[in-house]
């Protein structure tokens, strides 16, 4: 059996109802005339919409989170080459003795 297809404008107004206008879930869906798992479906997905839980959000999310830990392992790579290259001129002559008297 097929449902109903409703207009984005009228999803609009009944999540609208229950979010912004503090009516319940029943309450709207008798109000609308439609069912009260059809309207909890539609205030669950504009609530998703609403705090980015979305997939292309979790998505860019995931993107900005990779970006960052590949800057810090390029950072922490230049750190290591550094420290590799500057080494020889931060040992001190007790360095070198009281490694060679190991």
């Amino acid at each position: 059996m097929a449902g109903k297809n409703y207009s984005e404008e009228f999803k609009d107004e009944v999540v609208k109802a229950v979010l912004d206008e503090q009516s319940t879930i029943g309450q709207t869906a008798k109000d609308f005339g439609v069912s009260r798992e059809t309207v909890w479906n539609w205030v669950a997905k504009a609530k998703r919409r609403r705090s980015g839980n979305t997939e292309p959000a979790r998505d860019a999310v995931e993107r900005a989170r990779v970006r960052e830990m590949e800057r810090r392992i390029a950072e922490l790579e230049q750190e290591n080459a550094f420290l590799k290259n500057a080494r020889p001129s931060l040992w001190t002559s007790t360095d070198v003795i009281s490694a060679n008297s190991r």
